[in-house]
């Protein structure tokens, strides 16, 4: 009898203890999640405001508000910085979800959207594009982009299938490093026969926000969302890839899904993004390091938190562009390539760095 009346009572007591370090821990992700939320639309407001022309913000709301082709401000901050920065937080999204997923997939630090040829597929379309088909305008060749992204990354994959193991971790950074050597080999052939090539590469290939418009950023909207939506809905599935695939089968996970489902985001991901902005490279890699050291190891909390942390870099970098070199400025993959390198050598030089 006695033990009837004391169990329930420790039981109780012990759930107590449990349950309160996860609602806090819960709270704590949350007050985080917020504040990286709040730092995105704050570097958005200034992203509307700085540039060669500063404009306060009341006068960035009446342009906002009241749009009028008379008035130099709406001109400056509706048509030009509007959908730069609707850009800069779309393919910042699309850069950092892709990195974590790629991450999580390989089971690689190191990982980028260079691991699966992205990059290097996508150049090698454009440029084909603009020497053989005169296609010239962002708009023109954006699909091209995509296509050569989307290829690569599927040619990278399968080479990385073939044999027993299947697209094991190791496999797939050799296919990923093998294939984009050779189309790094097959860009340089193209630009040293085409001029017209080559002074087109110059600008796209570096990655820049500047001089895209509302139709680049409607382009690539649609396979950036549904990418987003498949990337965000695989975190419990990245959660037990990082346990190895023997336990994730174990636990009954289809391993092969799984990585085909992740596959599927980053082409949509990576392409969508390097198609409209170029390859940047650094959003993808540090972002899941920065979110993988606030949050800990569950893939759920990093995509959430690299879907916020990836556009205010890629903002903050690109503001940082428009000021230290006035009356120009510098594009947001110079700027967060120099942002980048070190706060990623650091990373992964702590002896804390959280493992994957």
């Amino acid at each position: 009898m006695p033990s009837s009346t004391v169990a329930p009572d420790a039981g109780r007591i012990g759930e107590g203890r449990t349950a309160a370090p996860i609602a806090r821990r819960r709270r704590r992700l949350l007050l985080g999640f917020a504040g990286a939320a709040l730092l995105l639309v704050v570097l958005s407001v200034l992203s509307l405001m700085v540039g060669a022309r500063t404009i306060a913000p009341a006068d960035v709301l009446h342009a906002l508000t009241h749009y009028s082709r008379s008035d130099p401000n709406a001109l400056v901050v509706v048509d030009s910085r509007l959908p730069r920065t609707l850009l800069g937080i779309a393919a910042g999204l699309g850069l950092g979800l892709a990195g974590t997923v790629m991450q999580g997939l390989s089971r690689n630090p190191l990982a980028d959207p260079g691991i699966l040829g992205v990059n290097f597929g996508a150049s090698l379309a454009v440029v084909v594009a603009i020497a053989f088909l005169g296609v010239t305008a962002p708009s023109g060749y954006i699909w091209f982009a995509f296509a050569g992204a989307a290829l690569a990354s599927a040619l990278v994959y399968a080479v990385s299938s073939l044999g027993r193991e299947g697209a094991t971790p190791v496999k797939l950074a050799l296919a990923g490093a093998a294939v984009s050597a050779a189309l790094g080999s097959l860009i340089t052939a193209v630009e040293l026969t085409s001029r017209v090539s080559l002074d087109a590469m110059r600008f796209w290939q570096v990655g820049s926000l500047a001089g895209r418009g509302f139709g680049v950023l409607l382009q690539v909207l649609p396979t950036l969302a549904l990418g987003a939506v498949i990337a965000l809905a695989l975190g419990r599935l990245l959660n037990g890839l990082a346990l190895g695939d023997d336990v994730a089968r174990g636990l009954g996970q289809r391993v092969g899904v799984s990585r085909g489902l992740s596959g599927v985001a980053v082409v949509l991901l990576c392409g969508s993004a390097t198609a409209a902005v170029g390859p940047i490279a650094f959003a993808g890699l540090i972002v899941p390091h920065i979110a993988r050291r606030v949050v800990g190891a569950d893939y759920r909390w990093i995509l959430a938190y690299s879907a916020l942390l990836a556009p205010s870099l890629l903002l903050g970098c690109d503001i940082i562009g428009r000021v230290v070199a006035p009356p120009g400025e510098l594009q947001v993959g110079v700027v967060l390539a120099f942002v980048g390198a070190p706060v990623f050598i650091a990373l992964v030089r702590r002896r804390r760095t959280v493992a994957l």
